[in-house]
């Protein structure tokens, strides 16, 4: 990639991206030893210098090329650039300024690294080199601009600059899902703490055309969550990761990783504030090249649909996992008054026959008695097994005896039921 010459300058502009080489490929041509050229092909083989001694065919040899342009730029990569300012004329130039801008599609970076203020003179065949350096940040096109200012020994000023184009792909392709759980109860059979954990998936594709190496994923969590990675064969935050020691990712593979984030116990003070969160965090993600260029990528803030609890939100606090067939067991259920108003509530418990092997016991119809805003109500329950295997809990029934409203509450959390041998 070139600027256009201007002949009437005394100075010459040259840029080069520093990158790291490639091997260099190679390509033999082949042919069967009885053709009349293939001795000669096997000769001009054996000769080529990119050929790796030993291995014949091979695709790729031992000696590394470098770029013969600006290549692929991908976003999170840092662009580094090398601008020389050459005299190439036999006349001494004075006051020379040299500025590197980088123009995307949202503003201009400055990136020259010589001092603002001008050199005081060039001598004939030498030299004003500088280095720069930007961590991509956004997609699309963006032009190097570098424009050079001189004054000539008569005292007239001279300025030219050059435009150097390029694309910034993507690298990466993100996708997120989002599991609420509102209670893990429901899922386990067992008492927890941890209610209302969000659990993330993020699956990552390598779109880029050669191999990356993931060197790390992380998710930053917002302030009302705590993070936990799910990703290792030894448990949460383990050393072993599923994905072994060296995790490549081949063109157009993906991963899948998976995170587990509880809210903070200040949230569960006002039921508004837990509802209210939608800020998940951000996914930082961190890979190399085959030649160790090292890639940056961190998502923005990822957001989840805030779960609705309505008016009244139900959890179970405590349930055994497994109890014998034909007895009684008891629970522990909270009530949650989420509206903005004080509810009076009556509790009703209906037996879902024969769908449900499990019996409600006790009476049904009770007063709760009044339960202000933002307050919680724990109600003792008790449930006899009538038929064995994985049975839930349904059936129970809040009414506010304010609006006449009835809340249904069915599939609250389950038991495994096994039969007892005499």
């Amino acid at each position: 990639m070139e600027g256009s010459r201007d002949r009437e300058q005394l100075l010459a502009l040259k840029v080069m991206r520093l990158t790291k080489p490639t091997l260099m490929t190679f390509q033999p041509v082949v042919s069967e030893s009885r053709d009349i050229c293939g001795d000669l092909l096997a000769r001009l083989n054996d000769q080529e210098m990119s050929r790796t001694p030993g291995l014949g065919g091979f695709p790729v040899g031992n000696l590394l090329t470098l770029p013969q342009n600006f290549g692929n730029i991908f976003l999170g990569e840092t662009f580094s650039s090398y601008i020389s300012v050459h005299n190439d004329s036999s006349q001494l130039c004075k006051e020379i300024t040299l500025k590197a801008d980088l123009q995307t599609g949202s503003q201009r970076i400055s990136l020259s690294s010589v001092s603002s203020q001008p050199i005081p003179e060039l001598q004939p065949d030498h030299s004003i080199d500088d280095v720069i350096h930007h961590e991509v940040k956004e997609l699309g096109t963006h032009i190097l601009v570098c424009a050079v200012s001189y004054m000539l020994v008569s005292g007239e000023r001279m300025q030219f600059r050059k435009f150097f184009k390029f694309q910034v792909l993507k690298p990466l392709d993100v996708k997120t899902k989002f599991y609420n759980a509102e209670n893990p109860a429901l899922l386990s059979g067992i008492s927890t703490d941890q209610s209302d954990e969000v659990y993330l998936e993020a699956q990552i594709q390598n779109i880029t055309p050669g191999p990356i190496y993931m060197e790390h994923v992380s998710l930053e969590p917002s302030q009302q969550y705590t993070a936990t990675e799910l990703n290792a064969r030894d448990g949460k935050n383990g050393t072993n990761p599923v994905f072994g020691a060296m995790d490549c990712l081949s063109p157009n593979d993906t991963r899948q990783y998976l995170y587990c984030l509880s809210p903070r116990p200040e949230l569960y003070a006002d039921t508004r504030l837990l509802k209210g969160v939608t800020n998940i965090g951000k996914l930082d993600i961190v890979w190399k090249t085959t030649m160790g260029e090292r890639g940056r990528l961190q998502t923005s803030q990822l957001q989840r649909v805030a779960p609705g609890y309505g008016d009244i939100r139900l959890t179970v606090e405590s349930v055994p996992d497994t109890v014998a067939l034909e007895t009684t067991f008891d629970i522990v259920c909270r009530i949650t008054n989420c509206c903005e108003r004080t509810m009076d509530l009556t509790l009703v418990l209906q037996n879902v026959m024969p769908s449900s092997g499990l019996l409600w016991c006790g009476v049904s119809g009770r007063q709760l008695g009044k339960l202000p805003h933002n307050e919680s109500l724990d109600i003792p329950l008790s449930l006899i097994s009538v038929i064995p295997g994985l049975q839930t809990i349904s059936g129970l029934r809040l009414t506010d005896n304010f609006l006449k409203r009835t809340y249904e509450h069915d599939e609250i959390s389950q038991v495994f039921v096994v039969s007892v041998d005499s």
